[in-house]
């Protein structure tokens, strides 16, 4: 859900003017699912750009601080969200750890790195959510260790139903800078797409699995 509508057009128009978002419907990406995808987000190229990660740090830090109050801790997801989450947790003057997808082979095998208390609150942080599966092993990690998870705050989410219906079962409450559609209103504006490619993005997000397959 996306908690300020001008906030979720500016950090749209950042991620595209720095192509963070890249939008080809006409040449599509392959994802490492193998779905096709007219659109490739890498947020993570935000921390090349002080004004930029700057903008992202403070809005993630008000709207934390609105939705959830203080925290005891910010909790990246490794390894996209290390960066932003740091960034964030030194806004908001707190203690910072981040979860690995796995714990480590060797030494002391974390899978969470950082101090974190059994019973904190914790505010989870990502970059991107897709289906939201590395995002809710995270949060599972999390409590597992005994946090009490209050919620997660994402930079951008493509809005898919499987992930909005994979957060309600899990009891998790997200909330994001910006999303998808915000993104194709802001995008057009911008003349990044015409009319036709924005249509044909906005099918895309309908069925993303199925999208660009030969027909059988």
């Amino acid at each position: 859900m996306v908690l300020n509508t001008n906030t979720a057009q500016k950090t749209a128009e950042l991620l595209l003017q720095i192509n963070a978002i890249k939008l080809q419907p006409q040449a599509p990406f392959t994802w490492a699912s193998g779905w096709q995808s007219p659109i490739y987000c890498d947020n993570r190229i935000t921390l090349s750009y002080p004004v930029i990660r700057t903008f992202l740090r403070e809005q993630m830090a008000n709207q934390i601080e609105t939705l959830y109050g203080k925290p005891d801790v910010i909790a990246g997801v490794a390894t996209g969200a290390i960066g932003i989450g740091m960034l964030v947790a030194e806004a908001l003057n707190l203690p910072f750890c981040y979860v690995r997808p796995e714990a480590k082979k060797h030494g002391r095998q974390n899978k969470i790195e950082g101090l974190l208390s059994e019973n904190q609150s914790v505010v989870v942080i990502e970059d991107l959510i897709s289906t939201g599966k590395s995002s809710l092993m995270a949060v599972e990690a999390l409590r597992e260790a005994g946090a009490q998870v209050k919620g997660m705050m994402a930079i951008f989410t493509y809005g898919f139903e499987l992930a909005e219906e994979n957060f309600k079962q899990a009891k998790v409450d997200l909330h994001t800078l910006s999303d998808y559609q915000h993104l194709l209103k802001q995008a057009e504006l911008a003349q990044y797409i015409t009319n036709k490619e924005a249509a044909t993005l906005a099918e895309w997000r309908l069925n993303p699995s199925e999208w660009g397959q030969p027909v059988s």
